[in-house]
């Protein structure tokens, strides 16, 4: 089943649910939106929040099919390979998009796979800054076959790192294996089949040191990180700063860039659920703050 495209009838349709059912998922949706937009409203360049994809979801269905990036229990700075940032200049607006290195946002559709689509773009990424082409790698790849993880139903981005890490994976192309929104059997290439593979990862936590990760982004490229997204069920646009309440990280994504030259500095994050969601598929969250817990696990691809 595809997630619903808010163009469609079948979305807006969707939002009409039957009877009692329906009468609840509106009228949470619109207290929900009011008070998102109400508590900090006088704040500049706050975010806005309102009907979009999922609204047609009461918020614990939302999390059931759409946070399923699980916390991992490895320990910061894993792997092989431990590089230290160097000491570079500090721009106050980059992002790796205007570099032609970060491939079109995905929709992970009703496949709770976060996980993957943050640790392949990373990939995808990593390689182009190397000079490589730009290529879409297979995310299915990573969902049937990362075996300490649960595909759709959920898994960790350290997990999948330290699988394609430890058994040093080729991952394919997206055209030779094809994202099916579902958990499949794994799908296995020739030793000599051409793939991409990384030679290292590390983890880290910026929890107070957000100026160093916006380093390790200059330096290493588009961070894959995890963060608390319950609210981001409504997001429409402008700089997250509020609503992170949780308490819990839950969603993966990748951060490909920020900017400080307003009054708010925000991180420039790429998510996997369609172009059609927040800012043509990307948030924008407040830097300085650790908002959404954006900075407490925070990964970087080396290849």
């Amino acid at each position: 089943m595809l997630a619903p495209d808010p163009r469609s009838r079948s979305w807006q349709q969707r939002l009409v649910r039957n009877g009692v059912m329906g009468f609840l998922v509106r009228e949470e949706s619109i207290n929900r939106h009011r008070y998102l937009n109400s508590v900090f409203s006088n704040e500049s360049s706050t975010a806005s929040y309102g009907i979009n994809q999922f609204s047609y979801l009461f918020p614990e269905e939302f999390k059931a099919i759409y946070l399923r990036s699980k916390p991992s229990t490895y320990p910061r700075y894993l792997g092989d390979i431990q590089i230290s940032i160097p000491n570079i200049s500090f721009p106050v607006k980059f992002d790796w998009r205007d570099k032609h290195v970060v491939t079109q946002v995905k929709n992970q559709q009703m496949c709770g796979a976060c996980w993957a689509f943050s640790v392949v773009g990373a990939v995808e990424s990593a390689y182009a800054i190397k000079g490589n082409p730009l290529e879409d790698l297979s995310v299915q790849q990573v969902i049937d076959c990362s075996y300490n993880n649960y595909g759709c139903h959920g898994g960790s981005t350290l997990s999948a790192l330290d699988w394609l890490n430890k058994m040093q994976v080729k991952l394919v192309r997206d055209s030779e294996y094809p994202f099916k929104a579902q958990n499949g059997l794994c799908q296995y290439f020739s030793a000599s089949h051409s793939g991409f593979s990384v030679k290292g990862y590390s983890a880290y936590d910026y929890s107070d040191q957000e100026d160093e990760m916006a380093k390790a982004l200059l330096a290493f490229g588009p961070l894959i990180v995890i963060v608390d997204a319950v609210s981001w069920q409504d997001y429409l646009g402008g700089i997250i700063q509020h609503h992170c309440s949780s308490g819990e990280a839950n969603h993966a994504v990748l951060i490909t860039g920020f900017d400080k030259t307003g009054s708010t500095p925000y991180w420039i994050v790429r998510n996997s659920w369609g172009s059609s969601w927040g800012v043509d598929g990307y948030a924008y969250v407040k830097m300085g703050a650790n908002i959404c817990g954006i900075a407490d696990s925070v990964s970087a691809v080396f290849v």
